[in-house]
């Protein structure tokens, strides 16, 4: 088949989870099939919507397509008529069998109507609540004095969206708050009817988790039989080697991810300094405009530890085992917002690394308490640092759990790659086939 896979970014230019999982599915679909890869960059310096082609620089066989388009000026934009010339133009050249759909923000939402005007099918892969919440992870933005800081959403609505998230918008006239609040939740509800709109046209669904397989079907009315739960899959090569802990080191908590509230590294932060006991903290990330405030938190943390963190850059994905895993004792994943299914937990878990994550969502889906990791109170640095403080005080403890690794499957090892794109080619041509049905009825 001759695929072309959209990803709202691609590494190395980005290089969080919902991107790795899309270049490592790549790498392996392009042993039997042709990959092209629709992806963007934000480069204020070149025209928006030009777009460059180039090869993956890992894996040749892999076309790159990647079109500018600069964060600072379309920020609240969905829509991109232009890019969805540029993409039909692709389309158009590329003439792909079926897309496979990672993510749509910061590209543009309709060209979905460009693809289903070419009656090519449509695979979405979930990764957030992106569909069913404009900020993608049900966190509300603009609280007030009084209230939590990125305090936790119950569930999307117009009207809350608009105070809550895009307050920060308006120009803080007090006689013109009424009639701004009143745009942006119209904005609101028009991108939900928009989004609403491009779901009918997608022709299945993959849920990493679930517990997004279920949010989807209750909270955003999403017919269960155009959705699939299929978890992430991995190249197990990348631990092939057995997982050698450096000698003589403290017990070391390790965190991996990007720099950015919603994952929780200012409670990290807070939770090991509360440590009793010799130990490190190693954070890999790569540097953003957040990190020099984390540093400072941590540096104004009351406490013996605060001097006891090391601040590590980037990882190579194919390394992690060596650059990473046998530099931890434990695997901490404390984001604040209700996580989906996330890479770091199944290859620590590859990796025979206990983890301790937040009791909800796809976090706590992967993690069962005091079995193969220990599980704390959601946006709760005390009983973060409570379960840090068991590793910490009980080693042994800690290397039992952690090697009883995926309790989901036989061997206890994560979903192979190779198994996992058996089961993503089984859905590209389940929908391959309905679809020429449905187009062969419709002539």
């Amino acid at each position: 088949m001759r695929i072309l896979k959209v990803i709202h970014g691609y590494p190395m230019r980005y290089n969080a989870g919902s991107e790795v999982y899309s270049q490592m599915l790549c790498h392996a679909l392009a042993n039997r099939h042709e990959v092209h890869v629709f992806t963007r960059e934000e480069n204020p310096f070149k025209p928006d919507y030009i777009i460059e082609t180039e090869a993956d620089t890992t894996d040749s066989r892999i076309k790159l397509h990647v079109m500018n388009l600069s964060g600072d000026r379309h920020h609240y934009q969905y829509q991109h008529p232009t890019a969805d010339q540029k993409f039909t133009q692709l389309l158009d050249k590329i003439k792909p069998d079926i897309v496979h759909i990672g993510h749509l923000n910061h590209l543009s939402t309709s060209i979905v109507y460009a693809i289903k005007q070419q009656k090519i099918p449509i695979l979405f892969t979930l990764h957030d609540y992106w569909l069913m919440c404009p900020r993608g992870q049900f966190m509300q933005r603009n609280a007030n004095l009084d209230s939590e800081l990125w305090a936790a959403c119950t569930g999307q609505d117009n009207k809350k969206c608009a105070i809550q998230c895009y307050s920060g918008c308006l120009s803080g006239a007090p006689k013109e708050q009424e009639q701004e609040l009143n745009f942006w939740e119209q904005w609101v509800a028009r991108r939900m009817d928009h989004t609403r709109d491009i779901t009918q046209l997608i022709d299945h669904f993959v849920a990493p988790s679930r517990y997004l397989y279920q949010r989807f079907v209750d909270d955003f009315q999403l017919p269960k039989e155009k959705i699939t739960y299929l978890d992430y899959g991995f190249d197990l090569q990348r631990f092939a080697k057995a997982r050698q802990r450096l000698a003589n080191e403290p017990f070391t908590f390790g965190y991996i991810g990007t720099h950015i509230p919603a994952k929780g590294i200012q409670h990290l932060i807070q939770a090991f300094s509360l440590m009793q006991g010799n130990c490190l903290l190693r954070i890999w990330g790569r540097p953003n405009q957040n990190t020099a405030s984390l540093k400072a938190l941590a540096a104004s943390c009351v406490g013996k530890q605060k001097s006891n963190i090391e601040w590590l850059g980037e990882y190579c994905n194919n390394e992690i085992l060596s650059e990473v895993f046998n530099k931890v004792d434990c695997i901490v994943v404390p984001s604040i917002w209700v996580e989906n299914s996330p890479l770091v937990i199944h290859e620590a878990l590859q990796a025979r690394v206990p983890v301790i994550t937040a009791n909800v969502g796809g976090m706590a889906e992967y993690i069962t308490h005091e079995v193969n990791g220990l599980l704390f109170e959601h946006r709760n640095s005390n009983s973060l640092a409570q379960q840090m403080q068991i590793l910490l005080d009980n080693p042994v403890f800690a290397k039992k759990i952690g090697s009883r690794g995926y309790l989901l499957s036989p061997d206890n090892n994560i979903p192979d790659l190779v198994a996992h794109v058996q089961q993503i080619e089984s859905l590209y041509y389940h929908i391959l086939v309905n679809t020429k049905e449905t187009v062969y009825a419709n002539i």
